[in-house]
């Protein structure tokens, strides 16, 4: 190895260089010989946990750590089938159910079970996820070099927490994160300099802490290098966000005084360290955002980024237009692909375009295996559907094959055993022998604005829930569809229904208000805290359609080439033509009136 320069600048970028070569150097070694990594992955967390319960009710020995005992015994799960290990710790049972170190906290995921997110076992020992951060930068330093010149400007933030009956601390994967040592106390690193000082995204209300991160990245626009969120969508808000407050931040700016609306002492103490009276940067904010039209906002604004890092992928891919619309197309890069169960791979070419993002799954996060899955028609879509075997037939990691589609199954450090992720992957490529994926879907999702999930079943319900205020008129519901609109800021769901009125009075609009709100109360704690607390998803719409408008929509599909026997009215549509084709059909719209109810921190994990 070179002797290291001795001057401090030096000094430290010789190590920054290092640090990078180090980072590369691990994925070479890891996706040279993925095999042989799963195995011994496999065999460390089947050590690890040799006490467990979980394991043992299933026949697997504490001395069993081979692979294929554990896949002849350990069955392949969904949430519903570990519901009441899960519940048992929640209520505070601590004995090794299903890892022998104590689960630390639970982490809430953004898919639902019985209209209420699951609970993801965590353990202390979280090396394992935070590795896959350190991977990022090294790896988009090779594309953009420099970026340890500047900082990042991201808008991150901290969602609601409760606790479980026993004790435990319940809360998404991210706040987990941001409220971690890992992240607060993390040494100084170039890639992790934020505009946002800690106190601004661990402020936990929503405004204080979006108005503060604005105002420290408008401060500092000459420094950012890069812009993000974490779903495309959470940024698209940021940036609505400055349309509506961008008089109130510039006259913070140009007096050096802080909004008397952010009460909170620490982020007012933090954004007072970077607040300075600036009249030339009022002035030009002002210029920019006064202007009529806000293509290219983020480039005018911050004129020295590179790019915008956020999840574009699956669901989020319906915002690309809007990102370009505002950021002059710069590059959308997606890092990596994570989840409340684990962190799974890394984007190893992330300048690509949006529909070409492909993550090398890193064969030390856990233990995986792939559940191959078949596309089958069903109207004028197309579903996902698990082949039909009587024993599910996982594959290895190192034993897929390009072009095939699969869910994912994983075995976690925390007690997870072959459990399916619901996420559908598609292999595209490979880097060394490891495997690349394109993300497909989430399986039985219908509809999607931000972190919600929605799908045909709860959907129905709802809308049968609904349709019963239309009873006292004597009228019935004869077919409904969905979209997601992102077309608005925040993006909402739409219903189209074609409604049969047999009475002799009109329906009152108030009524369909009530239809509105009553899909939305019917509809999942995830979705009902992004409407009522985080703010990230708009109010419902019903949109009311000719009659015989379902009709033209099963001749259009025939006109694709759907078979008019098979035909089923999809429940949610996504191709712009057919939603064209709706549009262009309605005779009135209804919005529901008010948020629906959310209670923080209301879980029932008594099943």
């Amino acid at each position: 190895m070179p002797e290291a320069p001795k001057s401090g600048l030096a000094t430290a970028d010789y190590t920054l260089t290092e640090k990078n070569k180090n980072a590369l150097q691990f994925i070479e070694d890891v996706t040279s010989n993925p095999d042989q990594v799963q195995k011994q992955i496999l065999a460390e967390i089947l050590t690890q946990n040799a006490s467990v319960e979980y394991l043992h009710r299933h026949g697997l020995s504490s001395h069993d750590t081979d692979r294929d005992t554990f896949k002849k015994l350990i069955p392949v799960v969904t949430y519903e089938d570990l519901h009441d290990d899960i519940t048992r710790i929640a209520n505070g049972d601590k004995s090794a159910i299903l890892s022998s170190s104590p689960i630390s906290e639970f982490l809430t995921s953004s898919g639902t079970s019985g209209r209420e997110r699951k609970l993801m076992p965590a353990i202390e020992d979280e090396l394992k996820r935070s590795l896959l951060y350190s991977l990022l930068m090294p790896v988009m330093n090779q594309f953009v070099p420099g970026l340890d010149k500047g900082k990042g400007m991201y808008f991150l933030f901290i969602k609601s927490e409760a606790k479980t009956p026993g004790g435990l601390v319940a809360r998404p994967v991210l706040t987990s994160y941001y409220k971690s040592s890992h992240f607060q106390e993390r040494p100084y690193d170039p890639y992790t300099n934020y505009t946002s000082p800690n106190e601004t995204i661990l402020c936990p209300d929503s405004y204080q802490s979006m108005y503060s991160q604005m105002l420290c990245g408008l401060c500092l626009n000459q420094e950012v290098l890069r812009v993000g969120a974490v779903f495309a969508s959470g940024f698209i808000r940021a940036i609505r966000f400055l349309e509506n407050n961008w008089g109130l931040l510039t006259r913070d700016i140009r007096t050096g005084n802080l909004n008397s609306g952010i009460t909170d002492p620490l982020v007012r103490e933090s954004v007072m360290k970077i607040l300075k009276p600036d009249q030339s940067l009022a002035d030009f904010i002002e210029h920019e955002c006064s202007r009529k039209s806000w293509q290219g906002i983020i480039t005018r604004l911050w004129p020295n980024t590179k790019y915008v890092d956020v999840i574009v992928t699956g669901s989020m891919a319906q915002y690309i237009p809007t990102l370009d619309y505002y950021s002059n197309e710069l590059p959308l890069v997606c890092t990596m692909y994570a989840s409340s169960e684990c962190y799974f791979g890394v984007n190893l070419n992330p300048l690509c375009n949006p529909s070409e993002v492909a993550y090398t799954i890193i064969p030390t996060m856990a233990y995986f295996e792939f559940l191959p899955v078949q596309r089958a028609a069903s109207g004028v879509g197309s579903v996902t559907r698990e082949r039909e075997k009587e024993n599910l037939q996982l594959v290895d990691l190192a034993d897929v094959e390009l072009g095939q589609e699969y869910e994912l199954v994983v075995t976690t450090y925390a007690g997870l055993y072959r459990y399916r992720v619901g996420d559908i992957l598609k292999v595209v490529g490979f880097k060394n022998k490891a495997p690349q994926f394109s993300f497909i879907c989430r399986k039985n999702v219908a509809l999607s604005i931000d972190s919600d999930k929605t799908d045909e079943v709860e959907l129905h319900k709802a809308v049968e829930n609904a349709v019963n205020h239309l009873g006292p008129f004597n009228a019935t519901l004869t077919e409904y569809t969905s979209y997601a609109d992102t077309t608005t800021i925040p993006g909402h769901y739409v219903i189209f229904w074609e409604v049969s009125e047999n009475g002799p009075n009109m329906i009152p609009a108030s009524v369909f208000e009530d239809c509105c709100l009553t899909i939305e109360e019917s509809l999942n704690s995830v979705y009902r805290q992004g409407r009522a607390s985080d703010k990230s998803i708009g109010p419902l719409e019903i949109k009311i359609v000719e009659n015989g408008t379902f009709d033209k929509l099963m001749d259009y599909a025939i006109s694709l080439g759907a078979s008019i026997n098979q035909y089923k009215t999809p429940r949610c549509v996504k191709y712009k033509p057919i939603v064209e084709l709706l549009n262009a059909k309605v005779v009135s719209s209804y919005f529901s009136p008010k948020c629906p109810k959310w209670f923080p921190g209301h879980k029932q994990w008594n099943g």
